[in-house]
Protein backbone atom coordinates (compact mmCIF):
# COMPACT_ATOMS: atom_id res chain seq x y z
CA UNK A 1 0.00 0.00 0.00
CA UNK A 2 1.19 3.66 -0.72
CA UNK A 3 1.17 6.19 1.77
CA UNK A 4 1.31 9.42 2.28
CA UNK A 5 3.83 10.55 5.12
CA UNK A 6 6.67 12.37 6.93
CA UNK A 7 9.81 12.05 6.71
CA UNK A 8 12.14 14.01 9.33
CA UNK A 9 14.87 15.85 7.95
CA UNK A 10 17.01 18.84 10.34
CA UNK A 11 18.93 18.91 13.30
CA UNK A 12 18.27 18.35 16.78
CA UNK A 13 15.59 20.48 18.46
CA UNK A 14 15.10 21.93 14.64
CA UNK A 15 12.36 19.47 13.23
CA UNK A 16 12.25 19.98 9.40
CA UNK A 17 9.41 17.21 7.62
CA UNK A 18 9.20 16.62 4.16
CA UNK A 19 5.70 15.45 3.16
CA UNK A 20 6.53 12.50 0.88
CA UNK A 21 4.97 9.39 -0.91
CA UNK A 22 6.39 6.00 0.15
CA UNK A 23 5.49 2.47 0.47
CA UNK A 24 4.06 1.33 4.02
CA UNK A 25 6.33 -1.39 4.30
CA UNK A 26 9.53 1.33 3.97
CA UNK A 27 11.42 2.80 7.11
CA UNK A 28 10.23 6.64 8.09
CA UNK A 29 13.72 8.03 6.44
CA UNK A 30 14.27 4.91 4.12
CA UNK A 31 13.50 4.84 0.23
CA UNK A 32 10.43 7.09 -1.00
CA UNK A 33 8.54 7.60 -4.20
CA UNK A 34 7.98 11.04 -4.34
CA UNK A 35 8.55 14.54 -2.41
CA UNK A 36 5.22 16.57 -2.63
CA UNK A 37 5.66 19.17 0.24
CA UNK A 38 7.76 20.24 3.16
CA UNK A 39 6.74 21.41 6.91
CA UNK A 40 8.88 23.22 9.04
CA UNK A 41 6.56 23.34 12.42
CA UNK A 42 8.93 25.63 14.12
CA UNK A 43 8.69 28.48 11.73
CA UNK A 44 6.24 31.61 11.64
CA UNK A 45 5.76 31.96 8.08
CA UNK A 46 5.88 29.45 5.13
CA UNK A 47 5.46 26.54 7.61
CA UNK A 48 3.74 24.11 5.17
CA UNK A 49 4.09 23.77 1.03
CA UNK A 50 2.11 21.25 -0.63
CA UNK A 51 2.50 20.39 -4.53
CA UNK A 52 -1.42 20.31 -4.50
CA UNK A 53 -1.50 18.74 -7.86
CA UNK A 54 0.78 16.49 -6.99
CA UNK A 55 -1.16 15.41 -3.92
CA UNK A 56 -4.23 15.06 -5.98
CA UNK A 57 -2.66 12.78 -8.42
CA UNK A 58 -1.42 10.46 -5.64
CA UNK A 59 -4.99 10.51 -3.33
CA UNK A 60 -6.57 9.79 -6.67
CA UNK A 61 -4.29 6.90 -6.95
CA UNK A 62 -5.00 5.41 -4.20
CA UNK A 63 -2.33 6.32 -1.40
CA UNK A 64 -3.39 6.86 1.96
CA UNK A 65 -2.42 9.98 3.75
CA UNK A 66 -1.89 9.60 8.07
CA UNK A 67 -3.51 10.71 10.46
CA UNK A 68 -1.13 14.07 10.26
CA UNK A 69 -0.38 14.49 6.77
CA UNK A 70 -3.99 14.72 6.38
CA UNK A 71 -4.29 17.18 8.73
CA UNK A 72 -1.88 18.94 6.96
CA UNK A 73 -3.70 18.92 3.47
CA UNK A 74 -6.71 20.04 5.20
CA UNK A 75 -4.73 23.19 6.96
CA UNK A 76 -3.47 23.70 3.18
CA UNK A 77 -6.76 23.42 1.78
CA UNK A 78 -6.06 20.60 -0.57
CA UNK A 79 -8.80 18.02 0.67
CA UNK A 80 -11.33 21.29 0.94
CA UNK A 81 -11.09 21.62 -2.86
CA UNK A 82 -11.17 17.97 -3.60
CA UNK A 83 -13.71 17.54 -1.65
CA UNK A 84 -16.03 20.67 -3.38
CA UNK A 85 -14.93 19.48 -6.69
CA UNK A 86 -16.52 15.64 -5.81
CA UNK A 87 -19.60 17.48 -4.39
CA UNK A 88 -19.92 20.37 -6.22
CA UNK A 89 -20.28 18.50 -9.69
CA UNK A 90 -23.37 16.67 -7.78
CA UNK A 91 -25.32 19.49 -6.46
CA UNK A 92 -25.21 21.09 -9.69
CA UNK A 93 -26.68 18.15 -11.67
CA UNK A 94 -29.61 18.11 -8.91
CA UNK A 95 -29.93 22.39 -8.19
CA UNK A 96 -33.41 23.40 -9.21
CA UNK A 97 -33.71 26.66 -10.28
CA UNK A 98 -35.77 29.10 -8.03
CA UNK A 99 -37.60 32.18 -9.85
CA UNK A 100 -37.60 35.14 -8.80
CA UNK A 101 -41.44 35.16 -8.44
CA UNK A 102 -41.53 32.99 -5.78
CA UNK A 103 -38.81 35.36 -3.74
CA UNK A 104 -40.61 37.98 -4.19
CA UNK A 105 -43.81 36.38 -3.18
CA UNK A 106 -42.56 35.00 0.08
CA UNK A 107 -41.03 38.37 0.95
Amino acid sequence: MVKIRLRRVGRKNAPFYRILVADSQSPRDGKFIEIIGQYAPRKAEGQLQVNEARANHWLDQGAQPTDTVRSLLRRAGVLRKRHEQRVGVERKSAAVPVSEKADEASA
